[in-house]
């Protein structure tokens, strides 16, 4: 299992005890670090840079994204309904598939409305047609799927063989961009710059009939252009030069790169055993707080963790002398282990630990499978030392879920 790697930033020196357990917190200073460098890269570039909701949506920090980016891009109706009421700037919706009875609203609060395949908008005609006419002011786009995979885990990759997202670029036709006003492609995932050139280059040939017709060409996320390392220069080249090929207007929708180390999830040790090997259950559930430990798989950074290389599913009673311990959820699913880590404080019921890197995508999908208790919302300020409870989950939150 690959450890993603985490930068601790200014939580090096937060006080883990000032919060409750489990939290999230989320440092602003290093939010406006992040949209300050994708909002030089839109300047330097000409290209618009929207947030992706559907890895960040914590709308208390809306302002700070307002601030410097160009807007957002949702995944549906829900979204962009909490796009439409704290978000600055421009909405991009994208869903792989829509409902009929969701296309009115979604077309009123969206100035792209992204289609999955061209069938789809041909049935939506009548309600497109409809709600411009009563003064909706939208753009209709379509998601390509290039055929180039990129991606290390073929669960996050949208061009993985067979994948359902994107209309399959070998089967564009004439007709299909008679009825669209610009492109669409969500290729990658946590990458760095040369898969996305390697993907333009296999959709150029491809797309090169219709320059001069797209308004606009969207390169969707996964860009890790945030990083320390990410190739920012090349990247700003290649969309001068997309624009100047295209005549369109390009965009870049990041999730992860806005809110990369921006956040830690802080648990406590609830309890300790032994079998084969240390033990320990956690009041944070992999299951739970964080399901892509599980789903891609994927062992998170731990704040502070000691040096050396961790054991894994093999262990023994013989083979563990490093004082490394297994961490796991309170949850009854047998798998909901986080990973194997030698802790930064001693392996004891009441000891305060954080993982790093979890403002993206773990907040959005946390869920109360076995009741668990969802963290608290914390917003911390390094520059300041401000540090506020934005949300605090309690049983009637639990509760209203179901009936």
């Amino acid at each position: 299992m690959e450890t993603k790697a985490g930068d601790p930033g200014a939580f090096a020196q937060f006080d883990l005890s000032r919060v409750d357990s489990p939290a999230f917190v989320v440092d602003a200073a290093k939010l406006r670090d992040n949209c300050r460098i994708l909002a030089e890269v839109g300047e330097a570039s000409g290209a618009k840079v929207l947030s992706a909701l559907k890895a960040f949506s914590m709308w208390s920090t809306a302002p700070i994204i307002g601030d410097y980016l160009d807007g957002v891009c949702t995944s549906g109706l829900w979204e962009a309904r909490l796009a439409s009421e704290f978000y600055d700037g421009e909405i991009a919706t994208y869903s792989a598939a829509y409902k009929p009875d969701e296309m009115e609203e979604i077309c009123r609060l969206s100035d792209h409305v992204i289609f999955n395949s061209p069938a789809q908008i041909v049935r939506a005609s009548q309600i497109i047609e409809q709600a411009r006419a009563t003064g909706g002011n939208f753009d209709i786009g379509l998601r390509i799927n290039p055929l180039h995979p990129e991606g290390e885990v073929p669960r996050y990759d949208p061009c993985a063989p067979h994948s359902r997202l994107g209309f399959p670029i070998d089967q564009l036709e004439d007709d299909h961009f008679d009825l669209i006003d610009g492109i669409h492609m969500h290729t990658l995932c946590e990458q760095a710059f040369a898969p996305l050139s390697r993907t333009w280059d296999k959709a150029f040939d491809y797309l090169e009939p219709y320059f001069g017709q797209l308004k606009w060409i969207n390169f969707g996320g996964g860009h890790h252009i945030t990083r320390s390392d990410y190739e920012r220069d090349e990247l700003i080249q290649f969309l001068i030069d997309v624009a100047e090929d295209t005549g369109a207007q390009v965009y870049l929708e990041p999730g992860e790169a806005v809110a990369l180390d921006a956040g830690i999830l802080i648990g406590t040790v609830l309890d300790t055993q032994w079998n084969g090997m240390p033990l320990a259950i956690t009041d944070i559930s992999a299951t739970c707080h964080m399901p892509d430990v599980l789903e891609a798989p994927y062992r998170p950074a731990m704040l502070g963790e000691q040096r050396g290389d961790p054991m894994f599913s093999d262990a023994s009673d013989d083979s563990i002398t490093d004082g490394t311990v297994r961490l796991g959820g309170p949850s009854c699913l047998a798998g909901d282990v986080i990973g194997d880590y030698k802790l930064p404080v001693p392996c004891e019921p009441g000891q305060r630990f954080a993982f790093l890197d979890q403002a993206h995508y773990s907040m959005v999908k946390t869920t109360t499978f076995n009741g668990v208790q969802l963290p608290s919302i914390w917003l911390w300020d390094s520059a300041t030392d401000e540090l506020e409870c934005v949300k605090r989950f309690e049983y009637e939150d639990f509760r209203d879920r179901l009936s």
